[in-house]
């Protein structure tokens, strides 16, 4: 899910918003700016703005009368499957109500801010109250083959028609279903690819952890060529796969990332030592492997490490010219949370001169996203309230080299870290002392990292806006400033 926005209109909501925001860190609070509102964006028309998120796929929370979210949404209203959760909040927090996406997290999202405020989700759709369960929105970790066959396959059910349950589905062990070995619905459940239809609602559980290797600069084509000819000689499912697992030497390989982005999985990494932990149970193994990276095997030792202690490995090393894949199969759903590590990302985001309304939707993502926040004391405190998972880190005035470094290592253990500057962490700041300490360290793990920049509002262009347009034209700035910069 896409960060979602908590959407107000009124002082009287600005309680119900904190309280929400503050257990929710993701999310961005949206105000209406003609109330003078507290929040990460504002916005001059209702409408409109409750209209453009919607649009861009982004769940609305609105703490708000819902009259106001259905109207301003109303036009836009096309394909259900595709339509993101819209929850209309009471401003007291006495209720939440999910208007639209109830099957898309809706259903799940409102129960949740539910339990926050206290209060009840008052769901309504049809396949929750009367069957336990919404076929259409398994749990986590669990796939749907075939959605565009469950709305009249649950309609069937809702008529009293019995089903047959193929496989492993504990997850639906509480749902009121009729169940029968000759019904001719059948729900089906497994790591094996299986077609769909209107008759059967084909599931799969994420079990299957995907090792991979490959030499530096590998095609992402050639990869993907081979885990797709891989999983589908096995007969398994695309669908089944939790993760994507490899050495962490690998983990900034274009080749890696566009693989997980393409099975809409993670990328979670491994050192070397780790990986020849499974050395005994590897079905391939190579000591020139060994020679080159410190463990007998990347794909196979990396499926088996993700997989756990009771995994098997059912589809031994397969090779290309250039890349390898393996795949285990775990005896349970993977959480890929509690796998090896996730690629490290530091970014480096610009505030802006500092107040809210200047500061770009980007860096707010950024900043709420972030595990770890990093900078001068002051500038975190133009940040505001932080979420409860999130950690501050306070540097002095004068400290940047030490608050660089520290960034570095923080986001090289796997974390998301924001490195705070004020203005544009581009122009005389801190995106090219980043740059510097990653030349210049000794530290090959920095070099792998992600590096995102957060442009911002520099105070150049914030003080040429007061005054009027004096940059209209050609013009050059200098800094007078010998910080860091010998003038020399």
């Amino acid at each position: 899910m896409t960060s979602p926005a908590i959407v107000y209109l009124t002082a009287s909501a600005q309680k119900t918003v904190r309280r929400l925001a503050k257990s929710w860190p993701e999310a961005e609070t949206h105000g209406l700016a003609a109330r003078g509102l507290d929040a990460d964006i504002t916005f001059s028309s209702a409408t409109e703005h409750l209209r453009e998120l919607f649009t861009a796929g982004r769940p609305i929370v609105g703490v708000c009368a819902a009259g106001i979210l259905i109207r301003a949404v109303a036009p836009v209203l096309a394909d259900k499957r595709d339509e993101p959760p819209v929850l209309a909040v009471a401003e007291d927090g006495s209720a939440v109500i999910p208007l639209l996406g109830g099957h898309h997290g809706g259903n799940v999202l409102a129960r949740k801010l539910a339990e926050n405020l206290g209060c009840i989700a008052a769901v309504t759709t049809a396949g929750d109250i009367a069957l336990g369960v919404a076929l259409d929105a398994p749990p986590a970790g669990i796939r749907l083959a075939n959605p565009e066959d469950a709305k009249a396959f649950t309609a069937r059910l809702l008529a009293g028609a019995p089903v047959r349950l193929t496989g492993d589905a504990p997850w639906l062990a509480g749902a009121r279903l009729t169940v029968s070995d000759g019904a001719a619905l059948e729900i089906c459940s497994g790591v094996k690819k299986q077609a769909g239809s209107g008759d059967r609602l084909v599931y799969h559980p994420a079990r299957l952890a995907l090792g991979v290797g490959c030499e530096r600069g590998c095609e992402a084509r050639e990869l993907a060529d081979l885990v797709a000819k891989t999983l589908d000689g096995a007969g398994l499912s695309p669908l089944a796969v939790a993760l994507v697992a490899t050495l962490d030497l690998k983990e900034d390989e274009a080749a890696m990332e566009q693989l997980a982005e393409g099975l809409g999985v993670e990328l979670r990494v491994f050192p070397a030592e780790r990986l020849e932990v499974e050395a005994p149970r590897l079905k391939t193994p190579s000591a020139t492997v060994f020679r080159e990276v410190g463990c007998h095997g990347v794909a196979e030792g990396a499926a088996l490490a993700a997989a756990g202690p009771d995994a098997e490995l059912i589809v031994a090393k397969a090779k290309s010219a250039r890349a390898t894949c393996a795949v285990a199969l775990a005896p349970e759903v993977i959480n890929p949370q509690d796998v090896g590590r996730k690629r490290g990302h530091l970014a480096v985001v610009g505030l802006g001169p500092g107040a809210a309304e200047w500061r770009t939707p980007e860096a707010g993502h950024l900043l709420a996203a972030a595990t770890d926040l990093v900078g001068y004391g002051y500038y975190l405190d133009l940040v505001g309230a932080i979420g409860p998972d999130q950690h501050r880190h306070d540097f002095a005035l004068g400290e940047e080299v030490k608050r660089v470094v520290h960034a570095l290592a923080l986001a090289a253990k796997g974390r998301k870290v924001a490195l705070v500057c004020s203005g544009d962490p581009g122009i005389y700041a801190m995106a090219a002392l980043v740059f510097e300490q990653i030349e210049q360290g000794d530290d090959p793990a920095w070099r792998r990292l992600k590096i995102t920049v957060a442009p911002g509002i520099s105070a150049l262009q914030a003080a040429a806006a007061r005054a009027g347009a004096p940059l209209g034209h050609d013009f050059c700035a200098i800094s007078l400033s010998d910080l860091l910069t010998p003038r020399a």
